[in-house]
């Protein structure tokens, strides 16, 4: 008798407690997840160039990197931790070549705390040229 009583307890008013539960639900994932911006630092650029193409375009010294996380945590990021590279080594004919930027930074620091770290531009291209 006093499982019917729960039982009819619990499903009395059920819409409003399914609603409830969605509202919750609703606010706690838009606090963990619109909770999120960006910082943006500059960093140089380690730019390595192929021996027997010379570069006729400006080529970058800097590159923006985008921290996207939660502002307790995206402000204690030392940028000094993060190395951006171009590798422009394989060039094997004049013209614009575009590489990637790659990034090196410790993994465990950025991926415990749920950071993502991107450039910005994600890459770089230049114009080179025989000698």
């Amino acid at each position: 008798m006093k499982q019917s009583k729960l039982l009819s307890g619990i499903l009395q008013n059920w819409v409003a407690k399914v609603f409830s539960f969605i509202i919750a639900l609703a606010i706690v994932v838009s606090v963990r997840f619109l909770n999120v911006n960006d910082r943006v630092v500059t960093v140089p650029l380690d730019v390595t160039l192929p021996e027997s193409y010379r570069a006729a375009s400006l080529v970058p010294d800097t590159v923006d990197i985008v921290i996207t996380g939660s502002d307790s945590i995206i402000y204690l990021v030392d940028p000094e931790g993060i190395e951006a590279s171009a590798d422009f080594s394989a060039v094997d004919g004049a013209g614009i070549v575009r590489v990637p930027v790659g990034l090196s930074y410790p993994d465990d620091i950025y991926t415990r705390d749920g950071l993502t770290v991107s450039a910005r531009p994600s890459s770089v291209r230049i114009l080179f040229e025989e000698f």
